[in-house]
């Protein structure tokens, strides 16, 4: 009887100790299959098989047990991206032939990956030619070959209340729209969180057109900004480097927009500044724009000038635009001149795309 008793104990033993018990069960060793990259050309045709000459192609990864994949064009960078939907835009005129590769990550970490050959075609284009641009068409982080970021919160020279981060929960671009989400949280040492954007010694430029499709945060407090910086800031300070302030909006005066320069000539609180008052702003996309040439700037809302600057004396105090620019792109919270509404949480601003072109 004891034997038997025994017996029935070590089987008892080994079925609890199996791998039928969920506490011992090994993660599962994933590894995606299937991968393959479909090709969209714009504008592809059987008489134009390389595209219409738009040079803009979408590249759809798919895969069996892929969570995220990564894209890249022959031997650049490796661009990560969440939906495995990439647009890419071809700018050297003529045929031109590349490689794209696809690589496919599962929720193990493991990978597989697939390179393709493919031709697109590019129209020469005489005239106004665009030279950047950000569509902000792949999920997750701004691209860090475009954008860097400002970090801190040590008021940025106007007293502001918030502190810039890099963090997901104040920039992330998403559905074709990068977000700069201005947040009340306490969180080094301020009482709100937001970020701020910077192109410099990314990509830098001299004279052109720039037009910026966004939508606007809403609350008194909030202080959205799309603006430029002299590329010598770093050296030569402000405002001896100069700034263009392509679009600014104060929430406690919802519906107005305003253009401005700042020079040593006028700066701060400057007379160089033109407003327009815009319906709807937190509500609707509106293109936002700037025409920079050595003669004046044209300070621009969807199309149309409201604001020139362009001063009868062109001298270092007066014209610090005769240099490269870079783009900056904010939302601040709070001043020494504006004060936050006590009941504001959380806004937003969504840009759909930058493009800046050039003749």
């Amino acid at each position: 009887m004891i034997k038997r008793l025994l017996g029935l104990l070590c089987l008892t033993l080994m079925y609890c100790s199996s791998d039928d018990n969920p506490q011992n069960t090994q993660p599962q060793d994933i590894t995606p299959t299937n991968l393959l990259i479909h090709i969209d050309k714009s504008g592809s045709s059987t008489s134009m098989p390389n595209g219409d000459g738009s040079g803009i192609v979408t590249f759809v990864a798919t895969a069996t047990d892929a969570v995220s994949y990564a894209f890249r064009i022959d031997s650049g960078q490796l661009i990560p991206n969440a939906s495995g939907t990439w647009l890419q835009s071809f700018t050297t005129p003529g045929t031109t032939e590349h490689t794209i590769e696809a690589v496919a990550y599962s929720s193990s970490g493991n990978t597989s990956s697939v390179i393709q050959q493919f031709s697109i075609y590019v129209e020469e284009i005489t005239g106004e030619q665009l030279i950047w641009s950000d569509e902000f068409n792949n999920d997750g982080a701004p691209s860090s070959s475009k954008w860097t970021y400002d970090i801190g919160g040590n008021g940025w020279g106007n007293g502001e209340y918030q502190f810039y981060t890099a963090r997901p929960e104040n920039v992330i671009v998403e559905n074709g729209y990068l977000k700069i989400i201005a947040k009340r949280e306490n969180y080094g040492g301020k009482e709100f969180t937001s970020a701020r954007l910077i192109s410099q010694d990314l990509f830098e430029f001299q004279y052109g057109r720039v037009e910026i499709r966004a939508k606007l945060p809403q609350g008194a407090g909030t202080w959205p900004a799309l603006w430029m910086l002299g590329a010598n800031f770093s050296s030569s300070g402000w405002p001896t480097c100069g700034e263009m302030d392509i679009m600014e909006h104060w929430g406690s005066n919802q519906n107005i927009i305003s253009g401005a320069t700042h020079t040593p000539s006028s700066y701060g609180n400057t007379v160089n500044k033109g407003e327009v008052n815009i319906p709807g702003v937190s509500e609707d996309f509106h293109l936002y724009g700037i025409n920079w040439s050595s003669e004046k700037l044209e300070f621009t809302v969807d199309g149309s000038v409201f604001y020139t600057y362009n001063p009868p004396v062109k001298n270092d105090s007066t014209w610090p635009f005769d240099q490269d620019f870079f783009l900056i792109c904010n939302v601040a919270m709070g001043s020494f001149w504006e004060t936050v509404d006590p009941n504001f949480v959380e806004s937003t601003m969504e840009v759909d795309y930058i493009r800046v072109y050039q003749e």
